[in-house]
């Protein structure tokens, strides 16, 4: 039963950070096409600069659950992914020190070699998280010792670099919806026509993406199993449709978090259909998957753990909750010149 509680957990952690801090990669990749000033670069740090460093909490907090529940999940995955991993945290360092840094120094070399990181940071980010997340729902080529059979470009398959594709495209859209709350004016109306324009082809990725997932995982099978997990995939859908509809008439929060639905749909989907594996064996699926149940640790770890959970994680949606509702004013040109704008 911990186990399980841990599985779904674990889950929830994850589509926390994909909804939260989505919209910051978002943001990050679309900065050049959206930008054309340094004033409106600085507009969409600022729309992202109270959120981001929150909003990855949920990341190092899955990561710290996954080491903490399944420690041998954690060590092959950190074994066998090594490659891909560091790269990640590369990326995300270099996109956070940007934006501690790129207001620093005035000169046009600095501010721009900090927006350059900016956006390879978020796009490299949001790329290798498809791209990990489509491997593991394929099934990766692990042995009973926990040894990877591939290298970095065994991952880079056509199922795989399709996930990061969808990956890359859903945090687009959702960043330019945010970027229509926190902007007005010119840039506002930029980052809803790029939404627009990027949003047929989400619709393309995201069927091509289900269909082939049909074809090379078994992620349906649970869904066939227990058909009430219908209800992700459905709400996936319906938040997709529904960050179009409210585009059009420009009710950009419920466009937002209709997105952010689509988001959390597509996630959750995805764990209901793993469960209870946490990585699955291409080469030996019975005798070298990882699931919740062989890779977990002890129930008193597991009960401890679960009573710090239940005590911490309300505090820290309060805190999230607060930051939202304190910083949800439109930016504009003045705040700029605040102090602590970045």
């Amino acid at each position: 039963m911990l186990e399980t509680i841990w599985f779904v957990l674990w889950g929830v952690l994850w589509t926390g950070y994909f909804v939260l801090d989505g919209f910051d990669l978002g943001l990050g990749t679309l900065m050049p096409f959206v930008a054309r000033n340094d004033e409106e670069r600085r507009l969409v740090f600022n729309a992202q600069g109270p959120f981001w460093d929150g909003n990855e909490v949920w990341l190092l907090t899955a990561g710290g659950a996954t080491f903490a529940a399944f420690p041998k999940t954690y060590a092959v995955m950190f074994s066998a992914l090594y490659a891909p991993l560091m790269l990640l945290l590369f990326a995300l360092i270099f996109r956070g020190i940007s934006l501690e840094m790129r207001s620093k120094e005035t000169a046009a070399w600095w501010r721009k070699s900090w927006d350059c990181c900016m956006t390879v940071g978020s796009f490299v980010a949001a790329l290798l998280l498809g791209v990990a997340f489509a491997n593991i729902f394929r099934g990766l080529p692990l042995d009973k010792d926990g040894v990877l059979h591939g290298n970095l470009l065994t991952l880079l398959n056509p199922y795989g670099l399709l996930g990061g594709a969808l990956f890359v495209l859903l945090f687009a859209v959702h960043g330019s919806l945010w970027l229509t709350i926190k902007v007005g004016g010119e840039l506002r109306e930029r980052g809803a026509r790029m939404a627009a324009r990027l949003w047929p082809v989400l619709l393309a990725v995201a069927v091509a993406f289900l269909g082939m997932t049909a074809a090379v995982t078994d992620l349906y099978a649970n869904i066939l199993r227990w058909p009430l997990l219908a209800l992700f995939p459905l709400l996936a859908v319906a938040g997709l449709v529904g960050s179009r509809l409210f585009l059009a008439r420009r009710d950009w929060w419920k466009a937002w978090g209709c997105s952010a639905l689509t988001i959390a749909g597509a996630a959750a989907f995805g764990v209901a259909g793993l469960f209870p594996r946490l990585l699955p064996s291409s080469l030996d699926p019975a005798g070298a998957t990882l699931t919740a149940f062989n890779s977990a640790s002890s129930p008193l770890t597991l009960s401890i753990m679960l009573g710090v959970a239940l005590v911490f994680v309300p505090i820290v949606l309060a805190y999230q909750f607060w930051v939202y509702r304190n910083f949800s004013f439109e930016i504009s040109a003045e705040d700029l010149e605040k102090g602590n704008a970045y």
